[in-house]
């Protein structure tokens, strides 16, 4: 008998069904795709509906986009239960790395990173956590030398915080195959969105999981659609 392994709902609708039932707890997950594929979206999404029918705690820690600005859109987007408000946790780093400027050396922002994600693992004890994003962190921490090993110990780090976590990658599909792309070589999963081209004037956005651990699932593209506050996957319409 194979072990038992729990998972982690995205809840979009049907792509669980592709991946087994979800994601396998404690990975670490890359949300890859280009501007508007809605990757924070697709992320709050899952800590929305995580909370609400699991009363799971999650972070979600943003580094651009301000604090008030992302509630607003997921609430017009209508996710707006105020129920979900004990459980996902909204933390806009952004403000906190514009006022410490002075933390330009190699490294200091990636320590303020980590310091802020394991006090609120202490003090709340998430069960998720959301970077928005992985591009940003990197630039703030000036990782560039040896890119690949500093991404290892970043990534089992966030395995060791025993946490699912997502990290927003601003990644095209065809960037993810390459060989510099050494994020996609150290992570569990990478789920794929893409912006698809639909004759000449029509665009679909779809979904696809490149890859993920423990986990027989189906690698082809689906389409992405969004209504009434929820995501779901469905076979490709015919272009």
């Amino acid at each position: 008998m194979p072990p038992h392994i729990e998972r982690l709902k995205t809840y979009v609708q049907n792509f669980d069904d592709y991946i087994q039932g979800g994601i396998p707890k404690g990975q670490v997950v890359l949300i890859t795709g280009t501007p508007g594929t809605m990757k924070s979206s697709l992320c709050y999404s899952m800590l929305y509906y995580n909370a609400l029918h699991g009363k799971t705690k999650s972070i979600y820690m943003t580094l651009e986009q301000s604090r008030g600005n992302l509630i607003e859109q997921m609430m017009l987007m209508g996710m707006e239960n105020p129920a979900v408000q004990d459980y996902v946790q909204v933390v806009d780093l952004g403000l906190i790395r514009r006022s410490l400027t002075e933390l330009s050396a190699k490294g200091s922002w990636l320590q303020v990173f980590k310091m802020y994600a394991e006090n609120l693992k202490k003090s709340i004890g998430f069960d998720i956590l959301v970077l928005d994003s992985l591009d940003v962190l990197e630039m703030a921490a000036q990782i560039r030398d040896d890119r690949r090993t500093e991404l290892f110990y970043l990534f089992e780090w966030l395995r060791n915080m025993g946490v699912t976590s997502f990290l927003i990658s601003e990644r095209a599909p065809e960037d993810i195959f390459s060989r510099s792309y050494d994020e996609g070589y150290l992570a569990d999963a990478i789920i794929s969105l893409k912006l698809q081209e639909i004759g000449e004037s029509d665009v679909q956005r779809r979904i696809r999981a490149v890859k993920l651990r423990s986990t027989n699932h189906k690698a082809g593209y689906f389409s992405l659609l969004f209504s009434d506050g929820m995501f779901r996957a469905t076979q490709v319409i015919s272009e």
